[in-house]
């Protein structure tokens, strides 16, 4: 038997062109349940992609990959900045100062997390007329501060600073800032972000001009903890260096683990839609035993009725991923429309960053996932076809005609 007439015989068992042979049927509800399978597993993992990616572009182009702490006495201008600018993948050394305090504005009191930079990475379009701090006269708030506080751009708040440098004649200091801009970064830096210019951060922290460290870029900022042991070398005494793993690294945890998790139980999935598929074959070698036995006296080997079956349990996978593949990329791509068409309509936000990373659902599509998933999927099936092939290449033909008799 060549290997085209295999084919259009495990065709014909597993598609049999319209015919309702219940070979069909049991071939259908197997590939139905593989579809389902590797969309929904395509889909989930493609979110939980976009949360890793939202993570690596987002937040980490906010917040510092490493933190050098400096002692309130040390200038930071003795050529510190150039020795850790030469250290291995550090792409940017800067200066920052960073307080805690509160913004009022009317009866409303919102905790803030100051921030004072000379310049501002740009992580949305709206963000490229912050790229330069230095001249910026008020501050810039997290939208969901501003929205907390009832506040927009051109408005005014006083913020309440906590003493805390070297003059410490009064107990608070207090400034009355306008509202320059408002940014929205979708992460949960926007629930207590103000933004400022390095010099009025820094009397509001009550430095006297000094900044609070040395914020570092790296290249790569999951490298950040092997190369930590390389920036405590240069520091100095009385300073200290922090990652951003040691402030947001649990949040990362997080997602990894649930993208582990999701994907070892959505794989369970297709792993029971590969056990539909051993029911389903051999419920079809039971179905077409008559066939098997008349092949088999017509000169077919037990080598050819398994290598039809294991035929149709690789056309079972192939299609089956490959359409799972193709829906679970189109519902991949209409995902964020759908979801945003349900918080409209419901008036309801699902992700918000008071409890999420995000307050938006985001989805990152790898070619790779597909490759790799279809993959799985299609070896699954070919496995799964194994014992009902072995039944078809031991079943008997004279017994099988005898009973037909």
């Amino acid at each position: 038997m060549t290997l085209w007439e295999t084919l259009r015989i495990a065709l014909r068992y597993t598609l049999a062109f319209g015919r309702g042979h219940l070979s069909v049927f049991m071939a259908g509800v197997s590939m139905t349940g593989l579809i389902l399978g590797t969309a929904l597993l395509l889909t989930v993992l493609s979110v939980m992609n976009g949360f890793e990616r939202e993570m690596r572009e987002r937040i980490l182009a906010l917040v510092p990959h490493a933190t050098v702490h400096t002692p309130a006495s040390f200038d930071i201008n003795d050529g510190f900045v150039e020795r850790l600018e030469s250290l291995p993948q550090v792409a940017s050394v800067s200066q920052f100062v960073s307080f805690d305090g509160m913004a009022i504005r009317g009866r409303d009191v919102v905790a803030i997390s100051g921030l004072g930079l000379a310049s501002m990475v740009q992580v949305t379009p709206a963000m490229a007329e912050l790229a330069d701090l230095n001249d910026l006269s008020g501050v810039v708030l997290g939208d969901s501060v501003a929205a907390r506080l009832g506040v927009e751009a051109g408005d005014n708040i006083t913020i309440i600073v906590p003493a805390r440098g070297r003059d410490r004649r009064t107990d608070i200091v207090t400034q009355r800032l306008n509202v320059v801009s408002l940014v929205d970064t979708g992460t949960e830096l926007d629930e207590s972000l103000a933004l400022m210019s390095l010099t009025q951060a820094s009397a509001l922290a009550g430095l006297g001009g000094g900044v609070s460290g040395l914020q570092l870029r790296y290249d790569d900022p999951f490298e950040v903890d092997s190369l930590l042991p390389q920036l405590r070398r240069e520091l100095v005494p009385g300073s200290y260096a922090t990652t951003w793993r040691m402030t947001h690294g649990n949040l990362y945890a997080a997602i990894q683990l649930s993208r582990d998790l999701v994907v070892l139980l959505l794989t369970s999935i297709i792993g029971v839609a590969a056990f539909n598929v051993v029911s389903a074959l051999v419920l079809i070698v039971i179905d077409q035993r008559g066939a098997i036995a008349i092949m088999r006296t017509l000169g077919a080997t037990p080598g050819n009725m398994a290598s039809i079956f294991i035929a149709q349990g690789l056309i079972i996978g192939v299609l089956g991923s490959a359409i799972g593949c193709a829906l679970g990329a189109a519902l991949c791509s209409a995902l964020p429309s759908i979801v945003a068409g349900l918080e409209r309509s419901l008036q309801f936000q699902f992700l918000s960053t008071d409890v999420y990373p995000v307050s938006f659902i985001p989805v990152d599509l790898r070619g790779g996932d597909v490759v790799l998933i279809a993959a799985v999927a299609i070896v699954m099936c070919v496995l799964a076809a194994l014992y009902p092939a072995l039944r078809a290449a031991r079943l008997a033909p004279a017994s099988v005609l005898h009973q037909d008799l």
